[in-house]
C-alpha cells in the first residue's frame, strides 16, 4: 500500500510497538491486519554507525561511526501517514535522514549480507552525553523492558494526541486513517476491506 520504508534499530523492531504507533494499538484488528500484511521485515546492517543506550531509557540512540554496524529491520510497505506518526513518536531527539543497509540472506546455514537498500532511518541528533557506552540489546529489551511499551504506555501519548487532535475539529486527518479505523467510521472500513488485494 505505501511506498515509504525504513531501518529500525530499536524499539520499533518489536512489532507490536510499530503497530501501535502506526496504528493505534498493537493488537490487529480486521482493517489494521490487511494493513499490516503489506509490510514487508528484512533483517538488515547499517554500516559505519553504532548503536548505544539512551541514559537512563529503555531505547537506544545510533549515532554515524566509521567501523562499526547496526543488525536492525528494514521495513517496507510504509504510508506517508505511518510516515507521520513515527516522526512524531521518534521526537525531536531524533532526525530522519537517508540511509543505505545491507539486507540479510540466508546462504546454507548462515546469514550473510546481500543486496543494498535505499531508506530512511532515525538518527539520535540529541547531545551524545546523553549516551551511554554500552550497546543497546534488543533482546534484553524484549525480556526485561517490553512490558512498559506494550498497551497504553506514555510513550504513545504524543502520537495519540496529534491523531485526536486532527480529527476532533473535521479537518483532514493527517494519520492517514488511524482516526478513521480506531472507532466509527464504518464506510471506510468496509472500502479498506473491498479494496484488499
Amino acid at each position: 500500500m505505501g511506498d515509504n520504508s525504513a531501518f529500525f534499530y530499536g524499539t520499533l523492531m518489536a512489532r507490536e510497538v510499530l503497530y501501535r504507533v502506526i496504528y493505534g494499538h498493537e493488537e490487529l484488528t480486521p482493517v489494521t491486519t490487511i494493513l499490516a500484511s503489506k509490510l514487508t521485515h528484512t533483517p538488515a546492517i547499517l554500516h559505519n554507525h553504532c548503536r548505544h543506550k539512551v541514559l537512563h531509557d529503555d531505547y537506544p540512540g545510533v549515532i554515524p561511526q566509521e567501523g562499526h554496524f547496526v543488525r536492525g529491520v528494514y521495513v517496507t510497505g510504509l504510508t506517508d501517514a505511518d510516515i507521520y506518526r513515527l516522526d512524531i513518536f521518534e521526537g525531536d531527539e531524533y532526525t530522519r535522514v537517508k540511509a543505505t543497509v545491507k539486507l540479510l540472506v540466508h546462504d546454507g546455514g548462515t546469514e550473510v549480507e546481500g543486496e543494498e537498500a535505499s531508506t530512511e532511518t532515525y538518527i539520535f541528533t540529541a547531545s551524545e552525553s546523553r549516551l551511554e557506552k554500552a550497546e543497546w540489546d534488543y533482546e534484553e529489551f524484549r525480556r526485561e523492558k517490553m512490558w512498559r511499551w506494550a498497551g497504553t504506555s506514555k510513550e504513545y501519548d504524543e502520537v495519540d494526541a496529534a491523531a485526536a487532535a486532527a480529527t476532533s475539529n473535521g479537518s483532514y486527518d493527517p494519520t492517514g486513517g488511524r482516526g478513521i479505523f480506531a472507532g466509527p467510521g464504518k464506510k471506510e472500513q468496509q472500502e479498506a476491506l473491498e479494496n484488499a488485494d
